[in-house]
């Protein structure tokens, strides 16, 4: 199956023959989890020792990701084979799978862990997914083509950016009806909760990023940011938005929604996440092979690490482990 234009499959670059990489054993810390597409396999990276540990192979050219640090597990989405799985964090072994039809693109796991919820892009639907034995308990009904996805903090609302119907959508995870679409910019695509409770939706289409009131259905303010925004963290009062062709990250006030400025990172930046501490955020260049380090306060970047082809860590893909890796 073909990745949807967001998602392409494959690109033309020179490529660089690195030397196997041998498993270590690493104290509790902040890891990344990066998908990388185009070489079909997941590159869990140490923050503190910028290093990559390993390289796990993932079949069927993964981009979705999502980290459930409480449970020491993560989920990826394999668009090619429409495989979602389920890993153990400290380990990288699989601890289960299932295979889907359509077109699984997004994800993003429940706070309790208990369930996790993928975009289907060709079918305008969610599925939701026991995690424990990953079977599939129920589908939502989205707009056209849904990419992201996110949970709220609280664990009461999931919401998805449809980008093909210029809108968000929003369910109420008790009953898992639909409580609001709201229309937002052109064709949004990556989407996050973030501080108090508000979504931030990234429209490729129109170089912005709506600011959403998901309990009441409204639309607060918009910020222009660069080319094909993508992905959207936060940290100390900021949100960071990675541009796809501008390759680099528009960094926002959260209070006034003005834009405050921007950081070149590597080429065609994609996922984007922030360590527990919110001292740095990491930015996944696809084009690159790399991951930027950006210091929050300073708004450089003080870092690089090189993972794997195409790194696209589409969804949350840092975590803390509580156990060393080995």
């Amino acid at each position: 199956m073909r990745s949807p234009p967001d998602l392409p499959a494959t690109r033309f670059k020179t490529f660089v023959v690195l030397p196997a990489l041998v498993a270590t054993s690493v104290a509790a810390g902040d890891l990344a989890f990066v998908t990388n597409q185009n070489s079909s396999e997941l590159s869990i990276l140490d923050i503190a020792e910028r290093a990559e540990l390993r390289r796990i192979p993932i079949p069927g050219q993964p981009a979705g990701i999502a980290v459930h640090a409480p449970s020491q597990t993560l989920f990826t989405v394999s668009p090619d084979s429409k495989t979602v799985r389920k890993l153990d964090a400290a380990s990288g072994a699989e601890l289960g799978q299932v295979v889907l039809d359509g077109g699984p693109i997004g994800i993003a796991v429940a706070p309790s862990g208990e369930r996790i919820f993928v975009s289907d892009w060709y079918n305008a639907r969610i599925w939701v997914i026991g995690s424990a034995d990953m079977a599939v308990l129920a589908t939502l009904t989205t707009g056209s083509a849904p990419a992201g996805l996110a949970v709220s903090g609280d664990g009461r609302l999931l919401v998805s950016a449809d980008r093909d119907a210029n809108q968000v959508s929003v369910f109420d995870l008790a009953t898992l009806g639909l409580r609001h679409r709201i229309a937002v910019g052109l064709r949004p695509f990556g989407i996050a909760f973030g501080p108090g409770g508000r979504v931030f939706a990234g429209n490729v289409g129109s170089n912005s990023v709506t600011v959403l009131d998901p309990e009441s259905g409204t639309v607060l303010g918009t910020v222009p940011v660069g080319d094909r925004p993508y992905g959207i963290a936060f940290a100390k009062g900021a949100g960071f938005v990675t541009n796809q062709y501008s390759d680099n990250v528009t960094v926002f006030d959260l209070a006034t929604l003005t834009p405050l400025s921007t950081i070149p990172v590597g080429e065609y930046p994609e996922g984007i996440d922030v360590t527990g501490d919110e001292e740095t955020v990491i930015v996944a260049n696809w084009f690159s092979n790399t991951v930027s380090l950006v210091d929050v306060e300073q708004r450089t970047v003080v870092g690089e690490i090189e993972t794997g082809d195409g790194p696209r860590a589409f969804g949350r893909f840092v975590a803390t482990l509580s156990e060393r890796m080995n």
